[in-house]
């Protein structure tokens, strides 16, 4: 069984990305179940969806991933990477985008949000438990494809790259077209070469 949670903020496209592990599992043959749980993403509240494959020809009947047991956590932003963080299993890995969206709370707060020390906390948790963390220099990659609208194929694209899984780029770019319009799958496909050459 493969486990895989993806976290982000309502509008960074966790939904989609979702999807398209769905899709890339299914096209295996494998048995997927995905949900998610959304609290006011369209006012930019968390967004957490789950993706369970049978990778290994077994049959998946629930769709939530327990605590403690993914294997990859792909994370859209530092905080809701911190708010994820007891569903990774020991030796588990966690990519995340290093670029903060500040969320309401932080503004009221007398506590600075500061992402640099979000991800350091994380990575010495993660590394602390066997586990392996990538934090990913999303703004970079957005500057190269021109706009933050595929940054979610961005962020998936290194963490199938990092994570070591079952599900590869090439499964990824094979179910762009099956979940996109048409006229994103160019700009998705090459979202996808500009994350592996990073």
């Amino acid at each position: 069984m493969l486990n895989i949670l993806l976290a982000g903020v309502g509008g960074q496209g966790t939904v989609l990305a979702a999807k398209l592990l769905a899709q890339a599992a299914e096209a295996k043959g494998w048995q997927v179940r995905t949900a998610e749980t959304i609290g006011m993403a369209q006012r930019g509240g968390n967004v957490v969806s789950h993706v369970r494959m049978g990778d290994e020809g077994e049959p998946v009947y629930a769709p939530l991933i327990a605590r403690g047991t993914a294997d990859l956590i792909v994370a859209f932003e530092p905080a809701e990477a911190a708010r994820v963080l007891g569903y990774l299993k020991p030796g588990g890995t966690m990519v995340c985008a290093s670029t903060a969206i500040q969320p309401v709370s932080a503004a009221l707060s007398s506590t600075p949000y500061v992402a640099s020390e979000v991800l350091q906390n994380l990575a010495g948790e993660i590394e602390q438990a066997g586990g392996a963390f990538f934090a990913v220099d999303d703004a970079s990659l957005v500057e190269k494809a021109g706009g933050r609208k595929s940054l979610n194929v961005m962020l998936l694209a290194c963490a199938l790259v990092e994570g070591g899984l079952a599900v590869t780029v090439d499964d990824l770019r094979r179910a762009i077209p099956a979940c996109v319009k048409e006229r994103f799958v160019d700009m998705n496909l090459r979202a996808i070469d500009l994350s592996i050459a990073r």
